[in-house]
């Protein structure tokens, strides 16, 4: 802005009256305006700019400062935000005529933060983030409250979860060592596990991929099944392992087990599974060969 007088003011020394109230102006001061001369109040009252800020005439006596065809007085002339006086200082005209310094225009026109709602001004440490940004320490979790700021983090619709709140809010728990899975994993029985817990109960080994054999709250790989807990077939001395060998079922008599295509007569060699048998000094025998013995 600059100075806006376009007229001069004095005191007359010659006769003249004012060219409104013509009132005589010797010895009077007055004022010159487009090759008119007036006295003060008639100059107030027709010739004086408005004040774009107090809406008030701007008289002879005030410094008067203009930009873009609007007027000011010297006083008016602050900053719309913060009321420091901008004669002399960089400004910005903006919306309704107001002016702005320009670290008030530069707050203005800054992002808001969405955790403080406060800007985010030039040199700010922010987090962006789908449009959204925040400063750094107003970068939240949602559940713990603790700053996040650079460090990882879950959306969960309009919030924001650091990684240990959001393993114990949202991640699946293991079934064995009951801690959340954040990655990977296999399921079992309709239930979670990771695959460094879903081993066998014997040598250790992840079972995930690969064929086992559970035995009530334990799994077993093949072969530690048919080491560790199968039963030994008592004609060829297997192990009777489900699934995994030539037949399934088992014929069990007193203390011992058989393969069912095992279990045959010790003579004639047929096979006894839901036959009649004779026990004979520790051996089986169909029916008949007792009576050839």
């Amino acid at each position: 802005a600059g100075p806006g007088s376009s007229y001069t003011v004095g005191t007359m020394s010659e006769r003249f009256d004012c060219h409104y109230c013509r009132d005589p102006l010797h010895g009077k001061k007055y004022v010159q305006k487009e090759g008119r001369h007036c006295c003060v109040k008639c100059f107030e009252k027709f010739c004086a700019n408005t004040c774009t800020e107090c809406k008030k005439p701007i008289g002879a006596d005030s410094k008067e400062l203009h930009f873009k065809n609007r007027y000011w007085h010297d006083n008016c002339f602050r900053c719309f935000k913060c009321y420091t006086s901008l004669v002399n200082e960089p400004f910005m005209l903006r919306e309704n005529n107001k002016v702005w310094c320009s670290n008030c225009t530069a707050a203005e026109d800054a992002p808001r933060c969405k955790g403080c709602f406060k800007p985010i001004i030039a040199g700010d440490q922010n987090v962006e983030y789908k449009k959204m940004v925040w400063h750094k320490d107003c970068f939240t979790c949602s559940q713990c409250r603790q700053v996040i700021g650079s460090g990882s983090f879950f959306p969960k619709g309009d919030e924001f979860y650091c990684v240990s709140c959001h393993e114990h809010k949202f991640a699946k728990t293991c079934a064995k060592c009951k801690n959340p899975i954040t990655s990977g994993g296999l399921t079992y029985q309709e239930k979670p596990w990771h695959s460094e817990c879903f081993i066998c109960s014997n040598c250790k080994k992840p079972l995930g991929g690969k064929r086992f054999t559970p035995v009530e709250d334990d799994f077993y790989c093949v072969e530690c099944y048919k080491e560790c807990v199968a039963k030994k077939c008592a004609g060829c001395k297997n192990p009777i392992t489900a699934g995994f060998g030539r037949g399934t079922s088992v014929v069990n008599y007193e203390d011992e087990s058989w393969h069912d295509y095992c279990f045959k007569c010790t003579k004639c060699a047929r096979g006894l599974a839901n036959k009649r048998f004779v026990c004979h000094n520790g051996k089986i025998y169909c029916a008949e060969c007792p009576k050839r013995l």
